[in-house]
């Protein structure tokens, strides 16, 4: 079956590249975007979200000790970097003479400017910058240096390049250029001003939202709901069906740790909550505390037994003998532990339905042909353990902060363009405000977490226990519903057809068009959207992909619903009152767990 070009690459073909941007050789110019720069910012928010993938904490001399392999690079191979350095001189006259095709990847929207190629001087000093990156990377690759040695060469080196690239300049941006002149110098001055307040507020980088227009509780966040639970760990949030019948079986959501759980209620056209109100299905949401340091102890047990309360007292509330279940992220990690301590109790009827957006269980393939997986090795595991040990708590914010070093182009060098050097504000958009939001993890959870990637006990029963006991997900025996999408650098979609896998061949896989966040914000109405669906009969996510059908357009939502509505029980009259006598209702949603920084 012949697939559109926007089919994901396997994992043979789509392989790291640490140099983003890297220059391509082509007489024909790249399609240029119509949109502002703010647009820019806000069409690429959704999918350089932090999103939380807390199995790491890659910590600052983990990238200074990488920057040590360039120097060796150079010590091992002289000669090597001599010829390079030739390779780049020969193409530097070749721009002096006009003649070099030296241009920019299509994709690389630092350069999509007309003036970088219709003015000599910028086109000339773009394609020194590209010759430069070009060869020093080719000479990294020829290197003698061990393969994790050469990435993490590449990767420093690509820091490096990005840094220095002439877009990141008031000199020779020529969007800023004439920023500059229309403004009389205030674009300057405005960004100025906001450099030094992030430099003083903001540790140096750039302020990437404007948060302001957006109140938790009322523009987001605010479906209508009840808090009808609150323990030391979590609030439940009740999310009554808008429709005159309700399904029986109700549904227990467990999102992530390291985020707060609106994600899935932005703004009302974008809720997801809202629309699985929409669909009759009676909405149980956990809103996680945001631990400090005296939480340090909380762990993986503590978080999976927070589960077993949420699911009991929806069951209490809604006569149901048992729940379906979602798990987004590590909200999902979180969620297998659970079901895998309740099969080992013999109390796996309690859960009847599972479904899974973007959550990988198969721990190395979450790290696998990734930027995180470079610095994941033993000695860096027990540094990041070390460390949030001391301070009882990972901080949202710190981990927010190297991720931001994980893609720079996309997390610093773009607010820097906006910021600083056109002088706008940060764009105020609801999910950059979302991601803004950050919480923070208890040390014990984030050893857990960081054990996993070790023992990775959801392929290897046995070696994990909660609460006193041993898991093992093959005795886990419930419907499963997958989610994955194509450009997710945080869960690859890969790696989370492996989730598929570990439910047996009838559960359903869905690979979206989409990243990380949205993969699961993902509402109708987007005409570019569309998806693959079928069993996870295949025992390889290639396979499954050439074999999935065509692709179906629009949002997997409405799929999503359908497949619930089939496995939620009788339709019967939409409860009047949220909670019970036993569980009566405590506050409004969202809460006042979610309101905590």
């Amino acid at each position: 079956m012949s697939k559109s070009p926007e089919t994901p690459q396997s994992p043979t073909t789509a392989k790291r590249r640490p140099a983003a941007g890297r220059a391509r050789r082509s007489g024909k110019d790249a399609d240029l975007p119509g949109d502002s720069q703010q647009h820019e910012l806000i069409g690429t928010a959704a999918n350089q979200t932090l999103a939380g993938n807390p199995l790491v904490s890659v910590r600052p001399a983990d990238l200074a000790s990488s920057a040590g392999y360039l120097l060796k690079a150079v010590g091992k191979s002289p000669l090597k970097a001599g010829y390079h350095l030739g390779g780049y001189l020969k193409e530097l006259r070749a721009i002096v003479g006009g003649t070099s095709s030296l241009a920019p990847d299509p994709k690389d929207k630092r350069f999509a400017d007309p003036a970088w190629q219709s003015n000599f001087l910028l086109r000339a000093l773009l394609q020194n910058y590209l010759a430069g990156q070009n060869e020093f990377a080719r000479f990294i690759d020829a290197t003698d240096l061990a393969p994790l040695e050469k990435s993490r060469a590449q990767f420093v080196a690509s820091l490096l390049a990005d840094a220095v690239a002439p877009s990141n300049s008031p000199l020779t941006n020529p969007a800023a250029l004439r920023k500059l002149v229309d403004t009389g110098g205030m674009s300057l001055a405005r960004g100025f001003r906001q450099f030094t307040r992030d430099l003083l507020n903001n540790r140096g980088l750039p302020t990437q939202v404007d948060s302001t227009p957006f109140k938790v509780g009322e523009n987001i966040a605010a479906a209508k709901g009840e808090v009808v639970f609150r323990s030391e760990m979590f609030e439940l949030l009740q999310f009554a069906p808008t429709t005159g019948n309700a399904y029986a079986r109700p549904l227990v959501m467990s999102p992530p740790q390291i985020n707060k759980y609106y994600a899935i209620d932005l703004s009302p056209e974008k809720s997801l909550i809202k629309w699985i109100q929409d669909s009759g299905v009676n909405l149980f949401v956990i809103s996680w505390r945001n631990p400090t340091s005296e939480h340090r102890d909380w762990g993986l047990s503590d978080y999976a037994m927070c589960l077993d309360q949420a699911v009991d007292v929806a069951r209490q509330i809604t006569g149901s003998p048992d729940v379906n279940m979602w798990g987004s992220c590590s909200g999902g990690i979180t969620l297998a532990a659970y079901l895998g301590w309740l099969a080992a109790r013999g109390e796996g009827h309690k859960v009847a339905n599972t479904s899974w957006a973007v959550c990988v269980l198969d721990m190395p393939s979450a790290l696998d042909d990734t930027t995180l997986g470079l610095f994941t090795t033993p000695a860096a595991l027990r540094a990041a353990k070390a460390s949030s040990r001391r301070k009882g708590v990972l901080s949202g914010q710190e981990m927010a902060r190297m991720f931001a070093w994980m893609r720079p182009n996309d997390l610093i060098w773009n607010y820097w363009v906006n910021n600083y050097l056109l002088g706008n504000k940060p764009p105020a958009f609801d999910i950059l405000a979302w991601n803004n939001d950050t919480t923070r993890l208890p040390a014990q959870l984030h050893a857990d977490y960081l054990d996993l990637v070790q023992l990775n006990p959801y392929s290897n029963p046995g070696t994990l226990s909660i609460a006193g006991e041993s898991i093992d997900m093959t005795k886990v025996k419930v419907g499963a519903y997958v989610i994955g999408g194509t450009t997710d650098h945080i869960t690859p979609w890969q790696g989370c057809y492996g989730t598929a896998r570990l439910f047996g061949e009838d559960a359903t896989y869905v690979l979206s068009n989409a990243g990380h966040l949205q993969s699961l914000v993902n509402p109708p109405g987007n005409p570019k959207s569309f998806f693959y669906s079928a069993p996870a009969s295949a025992s390889d996510p290639e396979t499954w992909l050439q074999n999935a059908g065509e692709r179906q357009a629009g949002s997997w939502w409405p799929h999503w619903r359908e497949w619930i509505q089939q496995r939620s029980g009788d339709s019967l009259p939409a409860p009047k009152k949220l909670g019970s006598r036993k569980y009566p209702p405590l506050c409004a949603a969202p809460g006042t767990y979610v309101l905590e920084s």
